[in-house]
């Protein structure tokens, strides 16, 4: 049963959708009102970016974020420009249920681990964000000059148990997820894996199913859903059910 998780992706206090790490749509001035039409459509928790934090390096359309957390009665994971305890904090006060953390593990892993700790794993997630196999930060601009795999198996020494998978590459394209890719991060691992990037449509999540057993439970999905590309209710209740058609039930 993979877990559906809409994507918000919010850059001068509006819904965007951002294209291999670049400027794309915007898809709506209210993110609010698009948080609240996901809730509608039975979705049981938001991924929710902030752009311009993720950018800069520290939290900026908070103020939206924290809006959203009140509008709506699902979780909320948050990531993009968290690189200290105290936004950490901020954000948890604000009614954030979990933080993405991603650049901080690379330039400051003291402080990574100290989150950890205080808060515990399934509170604060590893974002990877990926071009060719290499682990890119500062708003997936900047190379760290580490592979992916690396990063992720240092996250897991220090106490991570899930990794938020995003191909770059593939990011907003609908060109389909690199399969490979997230197979090879939930084999090598061995962390609970979100899949995020490039899904198109329903035939991505029955390919995504087959990883479940390698623990790949969840996908982030963002351009597909805003655009139709199937029905938002029935791919949910299908997933709930674990009734995907053509699939073994895992």
């Amino acid at each position: 049963m993979l877990l559906i998780i809409p994507a918000l992706e919010i850059k001068n206090g509006k819904c965007v959708q951002m294209v291999q790490g670049r400027e794309g749509f915007v898809y709506s001035d209210d993110p609010i009102e698009t948080a609240k039409l996901w809730r509608k459509e039975n979705a049981k928790t938001l991924h929710v970016t902030d752009v311009d934090g993720a950018i800069e390096g520290r939290l900026v359309n908070f103020d939206v974020i924290e809006r959203m957390v009140k509008a709506v009665d699902i979780p909320i994971e948050l990531g993009g420009g968290l690189r200290t305890m105290k936004e950490v904090k901020k954000v948890f006060a604000g009614g954030v249920f979990r933080v993405v953390i991603g650049t901080m593990l690379v330039e400051n892993p003291d402080e990574a681990k100290r989150i950890l700790d205080t808060y515990g794993p399934s509170k604060v997630v590893l974002g990877i964000d990926v071009e060719n196999g290499i682990f890119k930060m500062k708003g997936w601009r900047e190379n760290s000059g580490l592979t992916a795999i690396s990063v992720a198996l240092n996250a897991k020494h220090l106490g991570f148990t899930r990794i938020i998978y995003r191909d770059i590459l593939r990011h907003g394209t609908m060109s389909g997820p690199n399969f490979d890719g997230i197979k090879l991060m939930a084999e090598k691992s061995g962390m609970r894996v979100t899949a995020s990037g490039g899904i198109s449509g329903l035939e991505d999540l029955l390919k995504l199913q087959e990883l479940e057993p390698l623990g790949v439970d969840s996908v982030v999905i963002g351009r597909a859903l805003y655009e139709n590309k199937f029905s938002c209710q029935a791919l949910w209740r299908l997933c709930e059910a674990g009734d995907y058609p053509y699939t073994a039930k895992v």
